[in-house]
């Protein structure tokens, strides 16, 4: 059996509020850590095929005002592989202390599910382009 990619895509903050995409054995997953308190996963229904390179992971804001929730949307193509809800959002700036990171959480972990690092760096894959698109 071959081994399917795992690790942090892109994450920002950490343990006290952030939040991260990562792959677990190839299956994406969106992850987003409210002040520490609040956990919200949402987690695709399944791992990426070999062919599917480039992976969306997309929140719709609910809007009209700070710290709303809002709805995840994972996808690979035309196709959503996962969705899932954040019922509430931290109403102001992370940590100042934290990073964002890419291919590996660097400070503290938004998600204990993927570990500290460097148990939390990609393997098995690469990064060859992220692309954070905001509205």
């Amino acid at each position: 059996t071959e081994a399917r990619p795992s690790g942090v895509l892109l994450a920002q903050a950490g343990r006290f509020g952030g939040w991260a995409t990562y792959l677990a054995r190839g299956v994406p997953v969106f992850t987003y850590n409210f002040l520490g308190t609040d956990l919200y996963r949402v987690r695709a229904r399944r791992a990426l095929r070999r062919n599917e390179t480039e992976v969306v992971f997309a929140f719709e804001y609910d809007g009209d005002g700070r710290g709303k929730g809002g709805t995840v949307q994972i996808r690979v193509g035309d196709e959503v592989i996962g969705e899932g809800r954040v019922e509430r959002t931290q109403p102001n700036v992370f940590s100042a202390d934290e990073t964002i990171d890419v291919g590996e959480d660097l400070g503290t972990s938004v998600d204990e599910a993927y570990g500290e690092a460097p148990r939390n760096a990609l393997r098995g894959g690469t990064i060859s382009q992220i692309t954070v698109e905001i509205r």
